[in-house]
């Protein structure tokens, strides 16, 4: 794919006008009646904004989450813009608003959705909810923008939403006055700088977020497990390239780490956790999103090698130009190495961590990761966690008007099919009253010392038996240790 290069070269960018776009475990709970829970007299002053005005306003909002998320953006951003003009008008020209370009143009904004319709479906209409969800959604967008920004600059990635990273929009506004090796290291420790400006834009937004003083702590402290976990996954992915390790269960726990519960379980720990959610309730939700992360991370790694550019906005095949140990290649390659094929082994090792890759190149790559069954072993993979995580979601007691579309965002996380059903997969068990599937057999959420979610399900085998790669077990039990995913007592069980 031809790389898009940016219209500006002059010394200094042009000022562009920021528009606004369209459309672990917590503290204990105090014992009720304190003064806590969202609309009490013990939450914290609501603060002033584009915010829901009782019941009425919060089903506005439903009508265009990510609308009424671009609407708090752009009311924050407004001012944050206004600050950095006061430190210096060049740092805000060309930084603080690039940083606020990209917030409000945004992707898709499903963590955003995850945090609003978590709290919706455990807290229903309430008002003084709906703000702290939209506050908190915001925050998680900026995040984003960090974590983007970041990535781009760590995987020399061009193209970002089908438009020019930001370090590259940096580097062509500079090469015509210093030249291009100066203008590259420059666009890149900018760029650097405006992911750390976003990321304290967002502790800034989620420190003002208007909550009960207990609540307040136990999403702050959702809020920094998940940040460090965000590094730890990132450190381990980056570890995974410079040493060339393609472990099933290395590839599996910075899977977990960097995007399963950055992407859908801390989001939706945070929409119920605002919300005043139960502890059981926060765990079902926990199960849920643990699996359906695992889920969405997994769709990625195939996006990256067969998906479209066009819809993912970015250009094929990144992940085996920088070598990364996803799961797709380490079962590809434990598959070839149990079957002895040499020639698979090969083509990996010869276009793996290039970054000359050529499209034969990748093409022969895509053969392989066919051919040894990788890409259809993480399909499956992919439909079994989904299933899995929809019967924990279905074991919550939820509200339905919240549940629904709650329910639909997660299967739209996972990619795949329409009405809760995985493509060849058995679709989610309905339950009885309380949440008990019929005949009583369906999983349970994770308990102390009971079954981790995303731990049952079918492993992958060879002809006879033999996982792939002998030891290696195809599954999430091969990820344990401090940050496992579904480890019991693990980061994550909502606890």
């Amino acid at each position: 794919m031809r790389s898009t290069h940016a219209k500006d070269h002059s010394a200094r960018a042009p000022r562009r006008p920021v528009a606004a776009a369209p459309g672990a475990s917590l503290p204990r709970r105090p014992v009720a009646g304190a003064g806590e829970g969202p609309g009490r007299t013990g939450a914290c002053p609501v603060a002033s904004g584009p915010l829901p005005a009782g019941s009425a306003g919060v089903r506005e909002a439903d009508a265009d989450v990510p609308g009424a998320v671009a609407r708090m953006l752009d009311h924050v951003l407004t001012e944050r813009l206004r600050r950095a003009r006061l430190a210096d008008p060049l740092f805000a020209e060309e930084l603080a608003e690039r940083v606020t370009r990209f917030t409000l143009q945004g992707g898709k904004r499903t963590r955003a959705q995850l945090v609003w319709w978590a709290s919706r479906a455990c807290a229903g209409r309430d008002a003084a909810a709906a703000v702290a969800a939209l506050h908190i959604a915001a925050a998680l967008e900026l995040l984003q923008t960090c974590a983007l920004v970041h990535d781009d600059v760590m995987d020399r990635a061009s193209l970002r939403r089908g438009r020019p990273a930001l370090h590259t929009d940096l580097t062509d506004g500079y090469a015509g006055l210093v030249g291009p090796e100066r203008a590259e290291r420059f666009g890149q420790s900018a760029a650097v700088l405006a992911g750390d400006l976003a990321l304290a834009w967002a502790d800034d937004l989620v420190g003002q977020t208007p909550l009960a003083p207990w609540t307040g702590v136990a999403v702050r402290r959702l809020w920094s497990d998940m940040r460090t976990e965000m590094v730890a996954g990132q450190y381990l992915d980056a570890l995974g390239q410079v040493t060339a390790a393609r472990s099933l269960s290395r590839a599996l726990r910075a899977a977990c780490l960097k995007s399963a519960l950055y992407s859908v379980e801390r989001p939706l720990a945070l929409g119920a956790t605002a919300a005043g959610a139960d502890d059981l309730t926060l765990r079902r939700l926990g199960g849920a999103g643990r699996c359906v992360g695992m889920a969405f991370q997994l769709r990625d790694d195939l996006d990256d090698v067969f998906g479209d550019p066009l819809e993912t906005g970015k250009a094929c095949g990144g992940d085996i130009r920088e070598g990364k140990p996803t799961y797709l290649v380490a079962v590809a390659r434990a598959r070839a190495e149990a079957a002895g094929d040499d020639a698979a082994l090969g083509v990996l090792d010869r276009w793996l961590g290039d970054v000359s890759l050529t499209g034969r190149g990748l093409d022969e790559v895509r053969d392989v990761l066919d051919a040894t069954g990788a890409r259809a072993t993480v399909e499956s993979k992919i439909d079994r966690l989904t299933a899995q995580g929809l019967r924990h979601f279905d074991g919550a007691l939820l509200d339905p008007e919240g549940a629904e579309p709650l329910r639909r965002l997660l299967i739209a996380a996972s990619g795949t099919g329409p009405g809760g059903a995985p493509p060849g997969g058995t679709g989610p068990t309905p339950t009885e009253p309380g949440g008990t599937p019929p005949g009583g057999t369906g999983p349970t959420p994770t308990e102390p010392g009971g079954t981790p979610p995303g731990g049952t399900g079918p492993t992958p085998t060879e002809p006879g038996g033999k996982p792939p790669g002998g030891d290696a077990v195809v599954g999430l039990r091969t990820a344990r240790g401090p940050y496992a995913c579904g480890a019991p007592g693990s980061a994550g069980t909502g606890r």
